[in-house]
């Protein structure tokens, strides 16, 4: 039986669409190298069938800090460990999304002669897709315009790697799971698998407004969840579903979220209509451009960080249900093609260039 590594972790948006692949590795036998106590763990313990490996990991930073010391130290310790498993499982190829968790193992791929297939999710490469890429054969990208900026001919156009299992969600159970009786649309805000703070609170000190509105599910992140005393009976928070996530998804009519591609991106091919407040300051800017993208192609309305209120978030959202027609129209013309299946293909391919069946 053939095998593959998968990798990628920091964030949900780097596990998903590992997740999503799966449905086509019946043929493989699947091993996930991620860290050793992240949400890439947790995620990959409702999966009997892939065989987990924690590493030792380092966050790469752009900015100074101490802790960039230790996690440089992390990161060689991560590559000697991933180097050694990949010598003990010795797959056929692997598949990185990349994230910070993914370096050392991109690093054990070069030493043990791995080919290794990557994916950016962003319209640039993060700075650790940007070293992942030297070592890759091939690089794989959400948005068309960024294929065309790897060098050496790597990139290629896959399009995003959209969980199939989100297009089965019903509305009617998410309207149970939540508790709502359907009469008031329903607003999803969500600031990304690690929660928002700024978004967190914008939404807290105007939950009163935006529940005479909307019935409200709001998805705050486990570390950024605050309890409201008496909120509105008809506002609902978690730190984080994921069961439930595609009922919740089918009974959504409107979306506050941050700017994350893979979480966009999943909202646009279930034409959600969508207000994005993009990270701008602590991050390397790739939110806001795939904001303006969405912008720009008539799928989304954006409000800066800066500019976010209780007040400005009201008024954005009229302006979101205003110009819903549009916007799911918008987002039904772009015909988001099949990522996963289209990532699954290109690793065949490879392994058939290497003269693996």
């Amino acid at each position: 039986m053939k095998k593959i590594v998968l990798t990628g972790g920091g964030t949900a948006g780097h596990v998903m669409p590992n997740i999503a692949l799966l449905k086509y590795l019946d043929d493989f036998e699947v091993h996930y190298i991620g860290s050793l106590q992240g949400i890439e763990k947790d995620i990959l313990s409702a999966y009997p069938n892939v065989t987990y490996h924690g590493i030792h990991t380092g966050k790469l930073r752009r900015y100074l800090s101490g802790q960039n010391i230790k996690d440089f130290f992390n990161v060689i310790k991560g590559s000697y460990e991933s180097t050694r498993l990949l010598k003990q499982i010795r797959p056929d190829i692997i598949f990185s999304k990349g994230g910070y968790v993914a370096v050392p193992v991109a690093n054990g791929a070069k030493k043990c002669h791995i080919p290794l297939i990557t994916h950016e999710s962003d319209m640039t490469l993060g700075l650790a897709n940007k070293i992942i890429a030297k070592v890759a054969c091939l690089v794989l990208t959400t948005f068309p315009e960024t294929a065309a900026l790897i060098e050496n001919g790597k990139g290629k156009y896959s399009g995003p790697p959209i969980r199939p299992d989100l297009f089965d969600g019903d509305r009617q159970r998410g309207l149970d799971f939540l508790g709502f009786n359907g009469d008031k649309p329903v607003l999803l805000v969500t600031g990304g698998s690690t929660g928002s703070t700024r978004i967190n609170e914008a939404v807290y000190a105007a939950v009163s407004r935006l529940c005479e509105r909307f019935d409200v599910v709001h998805l705050c992140g486990g570390k950024k969840m605050i309890k409201l005393e008496n909120p509105p009976e008809n506002y609902r928070q978690y730190p984080f579903v994921s069961k439930e996530i595609s009922d919740v998804f089918a009974c959504t009519d409107y979306v506050l979220t941050r700017g994350g591609s893979n979480a966009i991106c999943e909202l646009a091919a279930l034409k959600k209509p969508m207000l994005i407040v993009p990270l701008e300051k602590a991050s390397r800017g790739d939110q806001v451009l795939n904001a303006k993208s969405f912008v720009k192609r008539g799928m989304a309305i954006m409000l800066g960080e800066e500019a976010m209120t209780p007040e400005t978030i009201l008024e954005k959202l009229d302006e979101l249900v205003q110009k819903k027609d549009s916007l799911v129209e918008a987002m039904a013309a772009q015909n988001f093609q099949n990522g996963v299946e289209f990532i699954y293909n290109e690793i065949v391919a490879e392994l058939k260039r290497r003269g693996i069946e």
